[in-house]
């Protein structure tokens, strides 16, 4: 199968070309700007649309097995094609969670079997399941979660002995939630005696605060110096955090310090900490409520200040449904997570064209540094000889977001009423034309991410 699309505005490795691009058998054959008369068996002319490398989105949360009335593998990878997600990373609390290598195993069968977009899982980490956690193959998961803070059933590792082992001898890169649950547990107990059940707007703001953040950030960091460890801080969501990071720069697929030496201490920011700010809970309360918490404004403007200063290395979601009504319950009873992979990269377009950051930067920070940073295999560029995950763009288009036209199985997003100006028209998912204006073509699933270690 020959695919060739021509005269699209290539967004690839901060810079933006005019040029075409021949896919065959899955992959990115030939790249140049002459190629409008190549034998193919679909031609695409990209004229006004800009091609960009398939977002590869580091958190999601699919919820399948165990919780499916939410999500499930399926639906939510749906969602993620339609927005320019050609990739994912899926965490470990699900139901059971994923704490042994026979679980994990499972995830990825289901995802064989359904899943529109590429996957990954990470094996997940607990205070008795080290010796599983140490047969994690490197080269195909993308790595090992530790949940340094509260989490579904047995996932909060707070016993010090089993954070030193897994910090000192981890197969691959370790990737953590970072808030410390004393410091929750502490103002959760001080605001519930204050307030009841008539709790502030931003009361989630308050109680999984800055120094919760801060306290078990820094601790990781401390750990991962200490043991030389590959660690990954997930949805950094203060500004108080970004200067535990070092600036990085992308060279040769590796992240580097100014001294040439591998990042091994990376951060990833969030979305919907760039977007929203806890004024919002004004108007969306519960939908919004998330762990760890959108915080004061402030906080939003540092994080973009550290994606911009390198600090910060990649953009992601953290993307977990739950249903409309479970989060229309009273706050004490609502749970943490809302639906983001469809409109993730929506998102960072409108910011762009906000002036806030270039429409390069935006991409390398969802594409090119995810691969680097993971060590993904042959995605997340546009090069000949890669997997061809592709997604054209109309930016001159607007996205209303409405209920009708949302995939996740939960059927909501916090988004709801948005006008975001730009469109994905087209989604290549290892050469397969999964989305196209609307219509998905779903004879062809995803293929596991697998890993240059």
């Amino acid at each position: 199968m020959k695919t060739l699309i021509v005269n699209a505005l290539v967004v690839n490795e901060n810079k933006i070309q005019q040029s075409d691009v021949l896919i065959v058998d899955g992959h990115i054959q030939r790249i140049g700007n002459d190629l409008q008369h190549v034998a193919a068996d679909r031609i695409i002319d990209a004229q006004g649309l800009h091609l960009m490398p398939g977002i590869i989105d580091d958190q999601v949360h699919f919820r399948e097995p165990g919780l499916t009335y939410k999500a499930n593998i399926y639906t939510e990878a749906k969602a993620a094609v339609a927005g320019g997600v050609t990739s994912f990373m899926e965490m470990p609390n699900t139901v059971p969670n994923t704490l042994t290598q026979s679980l994990l195993t499972d995830k990825y069968n289901i995802a064989n079997e359904t899943s529109l977009a590429n996957y990954s899982f990470f094996m997940g980490a607990s205070n008795d399941n080290y010796d599983e956690v140490m047969r994690t193959n490197p080269s195909e998961v993308c790595g090992i979660k530790i949940f340094m803070g509260s989490s579904t059933g047995n996932m909060l590792v707070d016993a010090p002995e089993v954070l030193e082992k897994i910090f000192a001898n981890a197969p691959c890169i370790i990737a953590t939630h970072c808030e410390d649950e004393p410091t929750v547990k502490q103002r959760m107990e001080f605001y519930k005696e204050k307030y009841g059940e008539n709790v502030p707007y931003n009361i989630h703001a308050l109680i999984r605060n800055e120094e919760a953040c801060l306290t078990s950030s820094s601790f990781a960091v401390s750990l991962a110096q200490k043991h030389n460890t590959r660690l990954h801080i997930l949805h950094i969501s203060t500004g108080d955090e970004v200067f535990l990071f070092q600036p990085g720069e992308r060279i040769n697929g590796q992240i580097l310090l100014a001294d040439n030496q591998p990042k091994l201490i990376t951060s990833e920011a969030c979305v919907h900490h760039l977007w929203f700010d806890a004024e919002d809970y004004h108007r969306l309360g519960n939908k919004i409520k998330c762990n760890p918490a959108i915080k004061a404004p402030h906080h939003k403007e540092a994080i973009l200040q550290a994606v911009l200063d390198n600090r910060i290395d990649v953009i992601a979601t953290d993307h977990a449904p739950h249903t409309i009504e479970e989060k229309a319950q009273p706050y004490w009873q609502s749970p943490s997570g809302l639906p983001l992979v469809q409109h993730t990269l929506n998102v960072m377009l409108e910011l762009s064209k906000q002036g806030k950051i270039s429409l390069e930067r935006a991409i390398e920070k969802m594409t090119h540094s995810v691969a680097d940073c993971f060590g993904v295999k042959d995605r997340g560029y546009i090069r000949e000889g890669y997997w061809a995950d592709l997604i054209l763009v109309d930016l001159n288009a607007e996205t209303k977001v409405t209920q009708d036209k949302i995939y996740s199985k939960c059927g909501w997003s916090p988004f709801e009423g948005t006008d975001f100006h730009s469109k994905v028209t087209h989604t290549f998912v290892s050469g397969h034309l999964v989305y196209e204006n609307g219509n998905f073509d779903e004879s062809v699933k995803g293929k596991r991410l697998l890993f240059n270690r």
